[in-house]
């Protein structure tokens, strides 16, 4: 294992190592009191061809067994100990990737997707448990079992003891011969694991398409081929490890035998007692399970090393959008909603040309703008700038006066109450889904976002009301009423600055036009930015901004506009044609 993954080990140990030192000298206890039993062995086996007795025969036993009983219960600590340390770094792990993703700007989750991420979250996770469990648990009962178990065969018998351990260098031949096979098939399975993680969580996001389009069998048949190679992938690493495992095993086995072969000549010579060769057999038979457990180690090791690796890929990614260090607070109650875009412009990663080129504007407190264009025009960016949703350079947003990339990311949040286009729907109650912004607010507040957003009778038609369920992502509510919860939840952080991306492109027209002249009738000085291709909706606005291949083209009212032409006059017709052929 490489010293950098080494020193991540050690900081994910370093909370919990007082905990780890205790196993390990659990293991220590065991293995003194293990070579211990075999010494009392001897000794008694020699006694007693001197002297035979019953009750030297009771004491020899009762003394053994004691001392069995207490490696027993000693060695179960120290499985519990170092066990729990394992489950501890899991679950500190999980904290922090979780916790760590939460930072993360939405770019990141377009570059990985959630199969992915989950993947390593929960099966890499899990690897790295068991390396710093029941890995480190190996290694060290190893390390201990040699340590004090061959000082005393070569007190016993030099020869011997060299003969029975010639074969153990081979182990170390056999297992970096292994070794880089081990970590390669290891990365293959993780990656295949994720593939298929991912298709999972697709096709249950997806599955009222999937059944719309019939294509069930595909979907299947994607499955069984992702799932093949996941299987192949299992077995190409469970064959390699059970050719390695039984391989260690059985070279353990042959010191075993030398013992036998030479032990009885020995004895025969008078150069060994009986108790000294039945102590050698046992001391032998002592290394055979470490050293066959080295199999399971490695590859313990080998999931660990390519785990962290992928942990840490994530850890390790740098959040685009921070809170500067010289960022100023700004208390949403002081925030008067004044947005300014000087020469605003964005492209993003990858992109062959600007997704926003030049936009200038000025919004004032209180006012109801609409942005309207063709798809593709920039608008949504422009809606996603103005959170920082996107890498904004310095210098080109401001809210009140200041610079957005200068105030603190949290303040600027929470004056901006932003509706996507995807409105989102946890699987929750739709009271929860309301008050999600506000987890505190009580029924009374949730009706009155939910009137506001028109929806407060429909939600009054379902049978448990504010209580009702939603599903996954608010399966059971058509288009109109999600986007309207969506609504409703922005409505009830009663932010100074409300920004709607296409938020009501589900719901008709007349109902559109009345949420919008509710808001401008009825918060006073809150902004309000309604981006739709809803162009009866759009008329009722103060200003109308009009927007093509990221710049904007025209400004003015509805009947400003419709006097100038141009764009907003060709877009307003379409609509006009489509309201009739309806």
């Amino acid at each position: 294992m490489a010293r950098s993954q080494l020193q991540k080990l050690g900081t994910y140990l370093r909370p919990h190592w007082p905990t780890a030192a205790l196993g390990i000298f659990a293991l220590l206890i065991v293995n003194i009191v293990g070579v211990w039993i075999p010494l009392l062995i001897r000794n008694g086996i020699d006694d007693l061809q001197v002297t035979f007795s019953f009750n030297r025969v009771l004491y020899y036993v009762m003394l053994v067994l004691l001392l069995a009983t207490v490696m027993l219960f000693i060695r179960m600590a120290s499985r519990i100990l170092l066990f729990g340390v394992g489950r501890q770094v899991e679950f500190d792990l999980k904290q922090r990737i979780f916790t760590h993703l939460l930072t993360l700007d939405p770019a990141y989750f377009a570059r990985n997707t959630a199969g992915e991420l989950i993947s390593r979250a929960t099966s890499d996770v899990d690897n790295i448990r068991r390396l710093l469990g029941f890995a480190i648990l190996s290694l060290a009962n190893t390390v201990f079992a040699y340590a004090l178990t061959v000082p005393v065969m070569l007190s016993i018998n030099v020869r011997l003891t060299l003969v029975a351990l010639a074969v153990y260098p081979l182990m170390l031949v056999l297992v970096q011969l292994f070794s880089q096979r081990l970590r390669t098939e290891q990365i293959e399975v993780q990656e295949q694991l994720s593939r298929l993680s991912d298709l999972i969580q697709e096709d249950m996001s997806g599955i009222s398409l999937i059944k719309i389009y019939a294509q069930e069998q595909n979907e299947q048949r994607a499955f069984e081929n992702l799932n093949q190679r996941l299987l192949n992938a299992n077995l190409t690493l469970a064959r390699t490890r059970n050719t390695l495992f039984p391989l260690l095993g059985g070279l353990a086995s042959i010191s075993l035998l030398v013992i036998l072969a030479t032990g009885a000549g020995a004895i025969a010579d008078g150069l060994l007692t009986v108790g000294d060769f039945v102590a050698l057999i046992l001391y032998v038979e002592r290394l055979v399970f470490p050293t066959a457990l080295l199999g399971f180690t490695i590859t313990a090791y080998q999931r660990g090393e390519v785990s962290i690796d992928r942990v840490e890929a994530i850890l390790d990614a740098v959040p685009q959008i921070q809170t500067a260090p010289t960022a100023l607070s700004l208390p949403v109650d002081q925030v008067k909603g004044r947005l300014e875009a000087h020469n605003l412009s964005y492209t993003y990663p990858g992109s062959n040309g600007p997704a926003l080129n030049g936009v200038n504007f000025t919004l004032y407190p209180g006012e109801t703008v609409a942005i309207v264009g063709p798809i593709g025009s920039g608008k949504s960016t422009l809606a996603n700038a103005l959170p920082r949703l996107l890498n904004i350079q310095p210098g080109q947003l401001f809210l009140d006066g200041q610079d957005i990339t200068q105030i603190a990311l949290a303040d600027l949040r929470r004056a901006i109450a932003y509706v996507p286009q995807d409105s989102f729907l946890f699987s929750t109650s739709i009271q929860n889904n309301i008050r999600y912004g506000d987890p505190l607010s009580e029924l009374p507040e949730v009706e009155l976002a939910a009137k506001q957003a028109e929806i407060d009778q429909e939600i009054l038609n379902f049978p448990q009301r504010y209580k009702t369920i939603v599903g996954e992502r608010g399966i059971t509510l058509s288009g109109g009423q999600r986007q309207r919860t969506a609504l409703a939840r922005a409505l009830l952080v009663d932010a100074p600055i409300l920004v709607l991306d296409d938020a009501l492109s589900s719901v008709d027209n007349r109902t559109a036009t009345a949420i919008l002249q509710s808001l401008s009738e009825g918060t006073l000085q809150k902004t309000v930015i309604f981006i739709s291709h809803q162009m009866s909706a759009a008329a009722t606005a103060d200003r109308i901004l009009v927007m093509d291949q990221g710049h904007i083209l025209q400004v003015g009212s509805h009947d400003q506009l419709m006097a100038q032409g141009g764009l907003y006059r060709s877009l307003w017709e379409q609509h006009q044609l489509a309201s009739v052929l309806q």
